[in-house]
């Protein structure tokens, strides 16, 4: 699955980049679309994010593209790969700029794990 989105000023930090947090929560809500479009009606929390990857400074008014596909699936909790690729202004290609995995665990109603689906 792929999302896109827009660096405008309001998302960068001190030094005039994306601000880090910011591309956190953009990869921890992209992720979540992803896994709960493919377990719809689940409730997905994110459980990990594991060995995020800074690999460049992103500019104002870039097109950011996360590309995320599943990585792994286990009983009750399923992990993506979630790279991000910056389309800066002016540029002719994009760059990877980021990456990451994800894993949600679905829970129950009482807020334990609970087997996923069959898919």
């Amino acid at each position: 699955m792929d999302n896109f989105t827009l660096v405008r000023p309001e998302h960068l930090n001190h030094h005039g980049y994306l601000f880090g947090g910011v591309m956190l929560k953009w990869v921890d809500e992209n992720a979540w679309m992803a896994a709960s479009r493919e377990f719809p009606g689940c409730t997905l929390v994110t459980v990990a994010m594991d060995a995020s990857r800074f690999k460049h400074r992103v500019e104002n008014g870039s097109i950011l593209r996360f590309h995320i596909e599943q990585s792994a699936k286990g009983n009750s909790s399923v992990t993506y790969a979630v790279d991000v690729f910056a389309d800066e202004p002016g540029a002719s290609l994009e760059k990877e700029v980021f990456s990451t995995r994800v894993t949600f665990v679905h829970l129950d109603d009482n807020g334990r794990p609970h087997p996923l689906p069959a898919g």
